[in-house]
């Protein structure tokens, strides 16, 4: 004798394995992890000057170093292909790979100006609560398209913003596809 209590809980839980299939399940780790998106500006160290086209920035939150800087960046989050976190000597770096006009822009930039200082900003957080300079090395000219430097930030706050900006490069990519 069949009873029709156990029929619909086998049948529930066939359902309820199928949709499991069907959806695929994925973890990501982090709650919003494929939400989470950064802002990344590249700025080159100016003279001041009268025009206004500069502004002076403070970087580096333990012993601030005061820089005058472009105010338009010459490569921002648009143009990022890839970052990742990596382990150096003595700690880890943002590790940021450009795409095809980001690396000719960086080799332009930092071929004219070896010797001046680019000056990193950044946002990032669920809500992108937080900003700040992370750092302002010396450059010399980077050919590749990969910039590396060590940021004033925690491994922490490095990780949420390199996986802000993957999450960007591949809306950026997926809408030049489209």
């Amino acid at each position: 004798m069949i009873r029709w209590e156990r029929f619909n809980t086998y049948l529930l839980a066939a359902v309820a394995a199928a949709a499991a299939v069907v959806c695929g399940c994925e973890s990501t780790g982090k709650p919003g992890s494929k939400k989470l998106l950064s802002v990344l500006r590249l700025h080159v160290a100016a003279s001041p000057d009268a025009t206004g086209a500069q502004k002076t920035i403070a970087v580096y939150r333990q012993n601030p170093v005061n820089i005058s800087v472009e105010k338009q960046p010459f490569l921002s989050e648009g143009n990022v292909a890839e970052a990742k976190v990596i382990d150096v000597v003595g700690g880890f770096a943002l590790w940021i790979k450009f795409d095809q006009l980001g690396t000719s822009l960086l080799e332009e930039y930092t071929a004219a100006n070896r010797g001046r200082r680019i000056a990193v900003f950044t946002q990032f957080g669920e809500k992108i609560e937080h900003s700040r300079w992370l750092a302002a090395p010396v450059i010399g000219r980077i050919a590749g398209g990969v910039f590396t430097f060590t940021p004033d930030a925690t491994r922490e706050e490095a990780e949420q913003i390199a996986l802000g900006l993957n999450n960007l490069a591949r809306k950026v990519q997926k809408w030049n596809e489209w």
